[in-house]
């Protein structure tokens, strides 16, 4: 038997090149499991304003994943804008659009805060902080907007589109919100699409804001959308999976290639339905993972 000497430069160099991130095999593997705890530090004051943020902490776990250092990540839902904190803290670029003007007030500061450096925290590394762009627009324009900028294309897209009418409602989670003197909806604004009651028409509308982001996403470019399935007037209302259906049809297919379930167990269990009738605490949200694959 002849043994094969293998030099110290060829044994280190790694066996295949990572296409899509720069984790290591561990924890590539730690992510891919489909469900997980995630408990987001509590939320200051400005970004507490906006009645459906979403952690930037669990953001940059799947920008960490599914972009590298450098690359564009957009959010066509932004909000108060965790998706670009998450993104300029991981070094990457970012844009997104946010249709009610006063959360993209919030949003400029906050990725100006990042950018200044004013927030304490240090990037994952030393090379200069990437740029961001705050857009006060409807998302039914992106691709036009887009061009007119000039960016380039989107390497990834992570967001969280209103959960149809949801907070259209007075909701029993909302009443400390009310109680603070906090906002319980997103807007008034006829072009949001929060404020669709029609549930067919919502799908339609989201569906339309999906294909101006794929227009603009780089081929073979992945999508997380965060939502979750909505109880209304007696009923589920199946968002999460209709989402997925919705986003996977032509033209601009969205090819969906699987979920991760957020687990949210610190949220209080409520007295829904009791001694009445079955009402769910709905203590998770849906994150669907979709591909744009061109053939």
């Amino acid at each position: 038997m002849v043994e094969t000497q293998v030099s110290y430069e060829e044994s280190d160099k790694p066996l295949r090149e990572n296409k899509l991130n720069e984790l290591s095999g561990t924890e590539w593997i730690k992510f891919t499991k489909s469900w997980f705890v995630h408990r987001p530090e509590p939320r200051g004051d400005q970004k507490i304003r906006h009645p459906a943020s979403f952690p930037e902490s669990l953001v940059r776990e799947f920008v960490l994943f599914f972009t590298k250092k450098g690359q564009l990540v957009v959010d066509p839902f932004l909000g108060t804008g965790s998706t670009l904190v998450a993104s300029l803290e991981a070094d990457r670029a970012g844009v997104g659009f946010e249709i009610v003007d006063k959360y993209a007030e919030i949003s400029r500061k906050r990725v100006e805060d990042v950018l200044n450096g004013k927030r304490g925290r240090t990037l994952l590394t030393g090379e200069k902080v990437p740029w961001a762009d705050v857009i006060h627009a409807n998302s039914n324009n992106i691709s036009k907007i887009w061009k007119e900028k000039g960016f380039p294309q989107a390497d990834y897209c992570i967001t969280s589109p209103p959960y149809w009418n949801q907070l259209k409602r007075n909701h029993i989670r909302q009443k400390d919100r009310v109680e603070k003197g906090l906002d319980t909806v997103y807007s008034s604004d006829s072009a949001d699409i929060g404020n669709i009651d029609d549930y067919r028409e919502f799908l339609r509308e989201m569906k339309l804001i999906f294909d101006e982001v794929y227009k603009v996403t780089k081929p073979n470019g992945y999508l997380t959308v965060i939502t979750n399935n909505v109880f209304f007037e007696g009923r589920m209302y199946p968002l999460a999976f209709d989402t997925v259906s919705t986003l996977s049809q032509e033209p601009n297919a969205w090819v969906p290639k699987d979920e991760k379930v957020w687990l949210q167990d610190d949220k209080a269990l409520l007295p829904l339905g009791v001694l009445s009738a079955w009402v769910g605490n709905r203590h998770h949200q849906y994150c669907l993972i979709f591909r744009k694959e061109i053939s």
